[in-house]
């Protein structure tokens, strides 16, 4: 069964930064959608912020196995109540892919619950991305690391809960070391964060970037479908028959 896909990018430093563009000339999220679109088996669209409803209705989210996430320079600009819709398709079963500086996006905060604040420094260095996990789905078909001549430094301290799964860990040259790829679960939903990808280097026409990223929405392929939420259970359809005692403040 085909692996419906939604790549939701900002699509603002692409619009105003000259090198983005020429680096990405459809886009951050239309190169992140044409490396899913590699594999037969995944069929991928793309959302951006300047859209209606950020190109994330309703509809579209109901017909996303998973979203894929890449924000930086208008993370408040995202509209709470697509958030909150997001957040609840995520509690239902759908995966979510959280990429590079979307750990600052209200999405990816209010799934963990902390402040997701880390150290970086913007200097074109060398990262190298180990495998800490070789048996792991999104590790599949990886070499034990993964050289990125140019890359932002994010380092530790990472304000971010204690992840299910660490599958890779960031060495960068000027001595930084950092959690680069992370899972949790969510409700029915899979999370992923996955650090590389800065607008000002090519990192995301990168063939073993590629191949995390295609492992990594399989990975977070929903399990199942899930209906969140408090409904009353009256007395009458109680599981074992009892006796209402006391009055309701409801």
């Amino acid at each position: 069964m085909t692996l419906r896909v939604t790549v939701w990018g900002e699509n603002v430093h692409e619009k105003k930064h000259k090198l983005v563009a020429e680096l990405y000339p459809k886009g951050m999220h239309g190169c992140i959608a044409d490396a899913l679109n590699a594999d037969p088996g995944i069929r991928a669209t793309t959302a951006t912020l300047d859209q209606p409803e950020h190109g994330l209705t309703e509809a579209v989210l109901a017909q996303t196995d998973v979203l894929t996430w890449w924000g930086h320079a208008a993370h408040g600009q995202v509209d709470d109540r697509i958030v909150d819709r997001v957040q609840q398709r995520v509690l239902q079963g759908m995966g979510l892919i959280v990429l590079h500086s979307g750990h600052h996006s209200k999405i990816f905060k209010r799934l963990m619950g902390h402040n997701c604040d880390l150290v970086w420094r913007e200097a074109g260095e060398k990262e190298r991305l180990w495998v800490c996990n070789p048996a792991h789905p999104i590790a599949q078909g990886l070499p034990a690391w993964i050289d990125i001549e140019h890359e932002e430094m994010y380092g530790e301290p990472f304000g971010i809960p204690n992840p299910d799964e660490v599958v890779f860990l960031s060495w960068f040259a000027g001595g930084e070391a950092f959690r680069s790829g992370v899972t949790y679960k969510r409700g029915g939903g899979k999370v992923f964060y996955f650090r590389p990808g800065h607008e000002t280097y090519p990192t995301y026409h990168q063939a073993e970037v590629q191949q995390v990223l295609r492992n990594a929405v399989k990975w977070a392929r929903p399990d199942g479908q899930f209906a969140w939420g408090a409904p009353e259970r009256p007395v009458a359809k109680s599981l074992e028959p009892i006796v209402e005692h006391g009055g309701s403040v409801h």
